[in-house]
């Protein structure tokens, strides 16, 4: 009776599970695209379903724009509305409003995160994880002879910075307060300026995330060198612009627009999924603790890098996942360890304890 009266314990618990992961595994796998405004004139052919369409593609390349270098921009643009809605799970229509004769849309869409890495997958395309990160970002504008520089206010890559950001960028930027201490520390360090390491000065924000860039301003050029830090990296990047003036309002908004793309690359390859790895991985879980297999199991959904993952069987004790992760087994690992999961690796089919 004991045997039956456990059986059966075992088999609701298995049914909840089935349960929860049906139902929490919908938004987890998906990309939520939300607030995408569209507007048309509202006319005799006026047609609804078009601005719906265009809503989509709009909502479709916010995505992707955020999940791709931006060398890789050309090689989406001519994807069809149909492969757009291919990867469609769900849309919801937020507000839709007349005003002054136009049809006015605010527009939410759901893409299935598989079938967006298949087809980046297809396009030879390594997409990255989605963190959105604050950057403390020092812009310092050399003249050409190097005996006078721009920071605050008389710097216009500081002055506009921050005008104009596009929604799928991951960076946040925060631009640093005009300190007089500041200025003139960096005035001292001007005869070595480029091995400076301005640790005296990004130390005051207290943020892990940190970007120098040295711009020395030529008669008919810019060359720019870019120290990028954050908790483990230190990059240097080297860039010249040749016929540009930055008093010029185009060409100082093309600088800006090609320094952010430089820099967004940069976090995007830190952070880069490799689709083309997939390691298959063997969790057990005891099958007492329906919470822990249920935040384990959204927790997996939520991860950008497990391609897939499945119950590849279970018994009286223990529930066995088999994970396919797109990256090494120790990433895997120190992403367990940063969601504070105690994870015993020490024989071939691993347990969360």
């Amino acid at each position: 009776m004991y045997y039956f009266k456990r059986l059966y314990i075992f088999f609701s618990i298995l049914a909840l599970i089935i349960f929860f992961f049906s139902t929490i595994a919908v938004n987890a796998k998906s990309f939520e695209i939300n607030d995408i405004e569209i507007s048309q004139p509202f006319e005799i052919n006026f047609d609804k379903n078009k601005v719906i369409d265009l809503g989509f593609k709009n909502a479709f390349f916010e995505l992707i724009y955020s999940l791709i270098k931006s060398s890789d921009f050309e090689k989406i643009d001519s994807i069809k509305l149909n492969e757009i809605k291919s990867m469609i799970e769900t849309f919801s229509i937020k507000e839709e409003k007349f005003i002054d004769q136009k049809y006015h849309l605010n527009l939410g869409v759901s893409f299935n995160k598989k079938k967006i890495f298949r087809y980046l997958e297809k396009k030879n395309i390594f997409p990255s994880r989605i963190l959105k990160e604050q950057f403390l970002f020092i812009p310092i504008i050399i003249d050409e002879n190097g005996s006078n520089i721009s920071i605050f206010s008389n710097n216009p890559i500081y002055t506009n910075w921050n005008k104009t950001n596009k929604r799928y960028q991951l960076i946040n930027y925060l631009l640093p307060s005009e300190d007089l201490e500041d200025l003139n520390l960096i005035k001292e360090k001007l005869d070595v300026i480029e091995t400076y390491n301005f640790n005296d000065i990004t130390k005051k924000y207290f943020l892990k995330n940190s970007i120098i860039s040295l711009i020395f301003r030529g008669n008919n050029e810019v060359r720019i060198l870019t120290k990028i830090y954050n908790d483990k990296n230190e990059i240097i990047k080297n860039d010249t612009f040749k016929n540009i003036n930055i008093d010029n309002e185009t060409d100082l908004n093309f600088l800006i627009d090609n320094l952010k793309n430089l820099f967004e690359d940069t976090w995007k390859k830190l952070n880069e999924i490799n689709t083309s790895i997939k390691v298959p991985i063997t969790i057990k879980i005891k099958n007492n603790d329906l919470k822990k297999s249920n935040n384990f199991e959204f927790f997996l959904n939520e991860i950008d890098m497990v391609s897939d993952y499945s119950i590849q069987k279970f018994d009286k004790d223990f529930i066995f996942y088999e994970v396919l992760f797109n990256g090494t087994v120790q990433n895997f690992i120190n992403i367990m360890k940063n969601k504070k999961y105690n994870l015993n690796t020490q024989k071939k089919v691993w347990m969360i304890e």
